[in-house]
């Protein structure tokens, strides 16, 4: 099986198999699932994949989105993914893919720091996404609201972050993680050593990884 991963983000789509480097490539403004397909094909060449895994910006079930992004382009809900690939696709979450590739056993929670917040539970394995980021929270805002990239601008980094820890104890107080994965682009504003102990550094790449994963016996071809 030759899995070709495509990570879908608001402002880069990231593309790997097993054994290739990450490529990475400016996403379109505005971008519509016909774009993804050029862009795909332009970037990945003449690799040979049979088999796709596509981390998508918002909720998915049975392998399709349930509505259209928020910072992309429209037409993605009515899009035939298999049959543009021409081969069996595995849609997911994109912090839900990200969070998979970041596993390592026990009771995970993923909170993905980019243009908006990802959120998703590992469970023993099993892939639980969430969209927990659109409680409310603080100012009239939801926790998207007061962690996204626009909030940052907003509140400049100190007053950011203090949001960010608010955030995690309450989410660690709620749902008992054993521990909180931070990943997307902003967690790299943190450093180690200022991290709560329950919480750890994820890699945006895992993301390829989780993708890989999806294809896994053990993983719930819904999720």
């Amino acid at each position: 099986m030759e899995i070709l991963v495509v990570d879908i983000g608001g402002f880069r789509v990231k593309l790997g198999m097993r054994g290739t480097p990450v490529h990475s490539v400016t996403t379109p403004t505005l971008m519509t699932p016909e774009q993804l397909m050029r862009v795909t094909a332009e970037a990945t060449g003449n690799w040979k994949y049979d088999h796709v895994s596509i981390g998508y910006p918002g909720p998915v079930r049975d392998n399709h989105p349930v509505r259209e992004p928020v910072n992309l382009g429209g037409g993605w809900v009515d899009f035939d993914f298999g049959a543009a690939f021409g081969c069996p696709v595995r849609m997911i979450n994109d912090a839900a893919m990200q969070a998979l590739g970041s596993y390592h056993g026990g009771v995970m929670l993923f909170l993905g720091l980019g243009t908006g917040l990802g959120t998703a539970l590992i469970h023993d394995g099993h892939v639980v996404p969430m969209e927990i980021s659109h409680l409310p929270f603080r100012d009239g805002g939801t926790f998207e609201a007061c962690l996204g990239k626009a909030s940052l601008e907003r509140l400049g980094v100190e007053r950011w972050k203090e949001y960010v820890f608010e955030a995690i104890n309450l989410y660690a107080y709620a749902l008992c993680p054993d521990y909180i994965v931070l990943g997307g682009g902003n967690a790299a504003r943190f450093s180690a050593a200022e991290l709560p102990g329950i919480v750890e550094h994820g890699d945006n790449n895992n993301a390829i990884l989780g993708g890989l994963r999806l294809w896994e016996a053990a993983v719930p071809a819904s999720q």
